[in-house]
């Protein structure tokens, strides 16, 4: 099966959720520098949400740019992938408006986590469906920052109901780790096309 709908659908997809995370942004009802405090919280819940949906796009890309085989198993993983992804712009609303409030933050985080486990599942798909020798096999190996995001994101949840703020800096921290470009993949493809 051709992995090009496959790209091409989630592509959309995630184009989609950044547009509905960007619709949902207020105006600021003066045009002073003041009236920007009391957006502020949404748009850096918006500014954290679009970076994890660009590192989500990003991985997306090299990960389907590494396979080779597209089974029904790996498009249902695909769309467990895109349906958590696709509460990003609910859970940023809630947060933003509701900043250092418990339960927001603890489901902004449990929407991080079902999202790091969605897309740690397709890649165990992708590998499968390619066999023992499996080019994503090689690149990915354990996926160490793989097992840290999800290890945050599961201790963050529970601790957003005592100190939601420091709950947002462990979000903002595992965002920028993933943004340290990983060639993990790139290398390996490069070596399999000398």
């Amino acid at each position: 099966m051709s992995k090009t709908r496959l790209e091409a659908f989630s592509d959309g997809v995630l184009a989609i959720i950044i547009t509905i995370m960007v619709l949902e942004l207020k105006v600021p009802q003066g045009v002073d520098l003041d009236s920007l405090l009391p957006v502020l919280p949404t748009l850096i819940s918006y500014l954290l949400s679009f970076l994890y949906v660009g590192i989500y796009w990003n991985n997306h890309h090299h990960l389907l740019h590494a396979a080779h085989r597209v089974t029904g198993a790996v498009l249902w993983a695909n769309l467990h992938l895109l349906f958590w992804l696709s509460l990003l712009p609910f859970v940023t609303g809630w947060a933003g408006e509701n900043h250092g409030a418990a339960l927001p933050t603890a489901l902004y985080g449990a929407v991080l986590l079902m999202s790091g486990v969605a897309y740690f599942l397709l890649s165990r798909l992708i590998i499968a469906a390619d066999g023992p020798s499996s080019v994503l096999r090689k690149a990915v190996g354990r996926d160490m920052k793989g097992i840290v995001s999800v290890v945050v994101y599961a201790l963050a949840i529970p601790f957003s109901y005592v100190q939601p703020l420091v709950c947002h800096l462990a979000y903002a921290a595992v965002a920028l780790m993933w943004t340290i470009p990983d060639r993990r993949i790139e290398r390996v493809l490069d070596r399999v096309a000398e």
